[in-house]
């Protein structure tokens, strides 16, 4: 136990564990993505509704997302941390800088606590109240499961545990917490659009070098797949956060 409890207080140690929970995170992108973009759909926000159910119930989702808010605070000051012992081992900076640095490497630091800032304002706006807020809207939805119409009604006074699922008739019928709303309020102000969008523009520079130095930092390189890491890396760092960046926009001009 002390080897690992050695290793990982290292310098190198501190790396590895950034690149470890930095592709955890890229994960998540993935898996966060997906759901979100169900608020795309016609439906008035039954399907993205029942997936903020679903991700906020599930016992095994909850005993992941503990590891997913550890991975989130743990990358962050571990970030800083490198970033801040690379910067007093060079308080100077070179005359000239290195046609193979780029931007965003020199600026990790920086783009990750952007990146934090937005976490916490998104997650107060939208996780928090969603698991504490007393009041939180629910919506009833009345499905003919022969034609797909979809009729609604809000509904308020409920309990915030309260979930409803069933088929009678031919008819479906959901009561669920309306997370959709709070989403389409979010989104009718443009600040917060403009925010959205400008945190995904970080989140994409962020990417565009934590990829692929991921991969390096874990001692993946190899000349056969180095190029392809590299590729997929740039094509990750750009449609990721475009996509996250293009449900705001939508939702504002909708």
């Amino acid at each position: 136990m002390n080897w690992v409890i050695t290793t990982f207080s290292s310098s190198l140690g501190k790396k590895l564990l950034t690149a470890l929970t930095g592709l955890f995170l890229c994960t998540f992108l993935v898996v966060h993505l997906l759901g979100n973009l169900q608020l795309f759909y016609s439906d008035e926000g039954l399907a993205f509704n029942t997936y903020a159910r679903f991700m906020t119930t599930n016992p095994l989702i909850k005993t992941v997302s503990i590891l997913l808010y550890s991975s989130i605070l743990g990358h962050a000051f571990l970030g800083l941390y490198l970033a801040y012992k690379n910067k007093k081992a060079r308080p100077v900076s070179y005359a000239s800088v290195n046609n193979q640095s780029v931007w965003a490497s020199r600026n990790m630091g920086v783009l990750g606590t952007m990146i934090l800032l937005f976490i916490v304002v998104h997650m107060s706006d939208f996780w928090y109240e969603y698991h504490n807020e007393d009041g939180f809207p629910f919506k009833e939805y009345k499905v003919e499961l022969l034609t797909g119409k979809v009729s609604t009604s809000a509904k308020s006074g409920l309990d915030k545990g309260v979930y409803v699922d069933y088929v009678q008739d031919g008819v479906r019928t959901v009561i669920a917490k309306d997370l959709f709303l709070e989403c389409k309020e979010a989104f009718e102000q443009l600040w917060y659009v403009v925010l959205y969008v400008i945190s995904m523009a970080v989140l994409a520079f962020h990417l565009s070098h934590g990829f692929q130095s991921g991969f390096q930092t874990l001692g993946l390189n190899h000349k056969k797949y180095t190029s392809a890491i590299k590729w997929f890396g740039l094509v990750f760092s750009i449609l990721i956060p475009l996509a996250f960046a293009a449900i705001p926009v939508y939702m504002y001009f909708s």
